[in-house]
């Protein structure tokens, strides 16, 4: 058998391989997270502050009671849950004050399609407040710190999940986003994370049943990684009255199949917000990488002017409706961005909510159109590269002042916008050293093309095995 420092640097499917042969158990592979999470994430990382390893290995010694090759398409491996989705008996803070102590009587129908399909659940990873704010902190558990640099942001809301990836207390993780809160995480700690179509993953509704702007989805260490979790992740279920059917091809077969774009579109900026240089002139560098294999690559954007205005509404009316109740009878435990989010919630008038409907449905169809022309639209993952833990978010950039705490994330909610599928991966590192993300967009539940042609570009740029690393004090 493999050491356990083998193990860690293996990718998810080099161990899930292992796994159907019989040379490494899931016993096995919860006894080396165990002994890494003691190694790097207590007391410095702080990726996962909730544990479950007595329930995992109850869970791993139930699924090896079936035989080899058919418990599943993850076959024992270990998954972390992002802590604002619930699994049953074990805490789900939300990262509030509010939830510190509640334990969840069920799982959510994501965590059950997991653990059909032989995930084993022993964590659940940090998130900021109720997922609000691209930066993981929260007065629970405190701050997640980046592996790349500890004295960093490791992004957010997904930030407890990719920082586990980026060091190596997970294989594949569970990541949730909104205005980008699976993407800016990678970004930020040099791994791949994947916002699918709506629908692509089932989850239990809760306060609507199609929240339209918010969805389930995977994180892992590279895009074969990533699309592997797909597959475990994705698939209808009735609870879910908006999920999609299971493609009959699975996700890591359409990767491996290695289909490359015919011709792809770059943007520095989506026309909408300021970026760093560098980091616009190191994803540019890497959108023209496609080139060598062939690819037409042009500068181009859809037309998405109308993004800040429109997520700003409907970001709001999300927060109103799921969070009203919290504003009413526990003001003095939410953060500040929360109950901003809430109270511009409150304010919105039917008019606003017709208008915004209104403009999405243009933006996907602009998207629509221009996916007529091309196979894929590149562009920062983030505007910025990581940035102090201490700041709570981006205030400006390249001279520009933004207007609230979310704006500065307008690349990524703008795709959000269009209902298209869009990963970010690594692409590049600055001067400094620290990794930056490039967003690969895809036409409309184009998952299959968006994934195959991101594992293209990752084999030209050989940034695969950057991760994961051992924590690197601050510089």
């Amino acid at each position: 058998m493999a050491s356990q420092q083998d193990l860690i640097k293996a990718t998810a499917c080099a161990v899930v391989d292992q796994l159907n042969a019989g040379t490494v158990t899931p016993l096995d592979l919860l006894d080396a997270l165990e002994a890494r999470i003691k190694e790097v994430d207590d007391g410095q990382v702080n990726a996962l502050p909730i544990l479950c390893f007595d329930r995992a290995r109850d869970a791993a010694k139930e699924l090896m009671k079936k035989p080899l090759g058919q418990r599943g398409i993850l076959a024992g491996l270990p998954v972390p849950i992002k802590d604002l989705t619930s699994v049953a008996g074990v805490r789900t803070t939300q990262g509030s004050t509010i939830y510190k102590d509640v334990v969840a009587a069920k799982s959510n129908v994501l965590v059950e399609r997991l653990e059909e399909n032989g995930g084993v659940i022993y964590a659940k990873s940090n998130t900021p407040e109720f997922g609000a704010g691209a930066n993981t902190f929260n007065e629970v558990f405190g701050a997640t710190l980046n592996p790349w640099d500890l004295s960093k942001s490791a992004a957010g809301s997904s930030g407890g999940a990719a920082a586990a990836l980026a060091s190596g207390t997970a294989w594949i993780a569970h990541g949730s986003d909104m205005g980008g809160s699976l993407r800016n995480p990678a970004s930020f700690c040099g791994i791949v994370g994947l916002r699918p179509s709506v629908g692509r993953v089932a989850s239990t509704p809760s306060v609507a049943l199609a929240r339209m702007v918010s969805v389930q989805g995977p994180m892992a260490r590279n895009v074969e990684d990533l699309a592997l979790m797909l597959d475990a992740m994705s698939g209808e279920h009735p609870a879910d009255l908006i999920s999609l059917p299971k493609l009959p091809t699975s996700f890591r077969s359409a990767v491996r199949a290695g289909t490359k774009p015919k011709r792809i579109a770059y943007s520095p900026d989506l026309g909408i917000t300021p970026v760093d240089p560098e980091v616009a002139a190191l994803t540019r560098k890497a959108a023209e990488k496609f080139a060598e294999a062939g690819v037409i690559v042009e500068e181009a954007h859809p037309d998405l002017r109308e993004a800040h205005e429109c997520f700003h509404v409907l970001r709001a009316y999300d927060f109103a409706i799921s969070k009203l109740g919290l504003l009413r009878d526990h003001r003095d435990k939410l953060k500040p961005e929360v109950i901003w989010n809430i109270e511009e919630g409150l304010k919105l008038r039917v008019e606003d909510l017709a208008k915004a409907e209104a403009q999405r449905v243009t933006l996907a169809a602009r998207a629509y159109e221009f996916f007529q022309k091309y196979d894929l639209l590149l562009c920062p993952a983030t505007i910025t590269p990581p940035f102090p833990i201490e700041q709570r978010y981006l205030a400006e950039c390249n001279g520009t002042k933004f207007d609230n705490y979310v704006q500065w994330l307008g690349i990524v909610y703008a795709i959000t916008l269009t209902c298209c599928p869009a990963l970010s991966m690594p692409c590049g590192f600055t001067s400094t050293g620290l990794p930056v993300g490039l967003q690969v967009v895809g036409p409309p539940r184009g998952e299959a093309s968006l994934l195959a042609g991101a594992r293209v570009l990752e084999d030209i740029l050989g940034l695969r095995d950057s991760t994961p690393i051992d924590p690197r004090p601050a510089k």
